[in-house]
């Protein structure tokens, strides 16, 4: 498992080759980063070597939807990061997704948003899942009107989905006991919570 960005390899794939060459770019200084300009060809390109895949939601041929499709029907162990032009809208909710990111994007955010789904790579799958949720939550919200999102079912579930989510973490965390936390510290890829009173 990968837990840190230099050892990752991110897959781009825009059917815009200029765009994904500039993300592999950008990517390449960081971590290992690999190219395929339409869904077919990232499909192709996908295996278990494969930490984050970025990827463009309009594209000819097999779209972004598709390709995300694709990844669950195989079980992939994949970040996916839709990188688009397209407005989110609510059917997002239910995508296969880890975070959303309307382009225009530049560099930092582009490798942050990938050393971040690195670093969720290493959580349980309820802790994946909850982060799945926060950040569809967030780009709807930045994206939606108050009306529309009180007015939309798929927000008003996932909401009860990520307050269940949290209520079990919560539940969880409350019957660990000490010896528990100290071996889940010891466990974290950034070797625990460092002690502020160091210097």
């Amino acid at each position: 498992m990968t837990t840190t960005l230099s050892d990752a390899t991110v897959l781009i794939v825009d059917d815009e080759q200029s765009l994904a060459d500039l993300y592999a770019y950008w990517i390449d200084e960081f971590a290992e980063a690999h190219t395929a300009y339409d869904g077919t060809e990232a499909l192709e390109e996908l295996g278990d070597d494969i930490d984050v895949m970025l990827l463009d939601r309009r594209m000819p041929g097999l779209s972004g939807d598709e390709v995300v499709d694709a990844v669950e029907e195989r079980g992939l162990d994949v970040r996916v990061v839709m990188v688009t032009a397209v407005d989110p809208g609510f059917d997002i909710v239910d995508m296969g997704i880890d975070d959303y990111l309307i382009k225009p994007v530049d560099q930092p955010e582009l490798v942050d948003t990938v050393e971040r789904m690195v670093v969720r790579s290493s959580y349980d799958d309820q802790l994946q899942e909850k982060f799945q949720l926060v950040e569809k939550k967030v780009t709807l919200e930045a994206a939606k009107t108050p009306h529309e999102l009180e007015e939309s079912e798929e927000y008003a579930e996932l909401t009860r989905r990520l307050d269940a989510i949290e209520r079990e973490l919560d539940s969880a965390v409350e019957e660990f006991d000490d010896a528990d936390f100290t071996v889940a510290f010891r466990e974290l890829p950034d070797g625990g919570p460092v002690d502020s009173t160091e210097s």
